[in-house]
């Protein structure tokens, strides 16, 4: 029995919308990785980027669980010499929610040039509205 591989011509792609208004950032960061690799599909080959694009609506309702808000930071690293910067969920999830569903999904894929073609196939909104309705996107539900 032969072994199938998926390369780049043989894949196709569909569009997925993600309602994310009442959903818990972990939860819904992994299973958007998991269509994002392709992982949902029995044709996934690890070593090609397989997966589907996944646009993320209402990112301002999703929920962090236990005491996250207050006690977990983004960090980031501004480049230059203590130029460490951090910034309280709370705060975070107020102004740039769209910035930490992007950044838990990102931190889910391959670091390595797979995983920087697979991100750009995210898109993520902080309303309930997107532009990608020519792309007649399906409903993903997450459990």
């Amino acid at each position: 029995m032969k072994t199938y591989m998926a390369n780049a011509q043989t894949v196709e792609r569909k569009w997925y919308v993600v309602d994310a208004a009442g959903l818990t950032l972990g939860r819904l960061a992994t299973r958007v990785a998991s269509v994002l690799r392709g992982k949902n599909k029995p044709t996934y080959t690890p070593n090609v980027d397989c997966g589907d694009f996944v646009i993320v609506i209402n990112t301002d309702k999703v929920v962090l669980t236990g005491k996250k808000l207050e006690d977990k930071f983004y960090r980031y690293h501004t480049g230059y010499i203590g130029g460490l910067k951090e910034i309280s969920y709370k705060k975070l999830m107020a102004e740039k929610s769209d910035l930490a569903v992007y950044e838990a999904v990102k931190g889910m894929l391959p670091k390595n040039s797979l995983g920087r073609v697979m991100i750009k196939k995210l898109r993520v909104y902080k309303g309930a509205e997107h532009n990608h309705a020519a792309q007649k996107p399906e409903v993903l539900t997450i459990d």
